[in-house]
């Protein structure tokens, strides 16, 4: 392990993460490949509809007839992305805390 040369931020990083879950008791196992399919089904689904809430957006500006019109549909576009992010989390979370027997 000497001749090892220095380690990326990244690798202390992920050595400083494993070490506080390891203090914390908390289990690490590999998800399996259902879970693994699940998560990219959820991801694929999110990724589809914020495009389609980026099509609709733009259609909407296009249309747009005052600054405060723009201002507006833009703060319901972020609105809407972080809340599909949230729900996209939520379910990749659940996905992930179950135990597939």
């Amino acid at each position: 392990m000497a001749n090892e040369g220095p380690k990326s931020s990244f690798e202390l990083a992920m050595e400083r993460l494993r070490q506080k879950d390891k203090e914390a008791s908390v289990d690490e196992h590999p998800l399996t490949e259902e879970q693994k399919a699940a998560i990219a089904d959820v991801r694929q689904f999110h990724t589809a509809k914020i495009a389609e809430l980026d099509i609709l957006h733009q259609a909407a500006l296009a249309g747009a007839a005052s600054h405060e019109e723009i201002e507006r549909l833009n703060d319901n576009l972020r609105r809407d992305k972080e809340r599909l992010a949230g729900e996209r989390d939520r379910k990749i979370a659940q996905i992930r805390s179950t135990q597939s027997s």
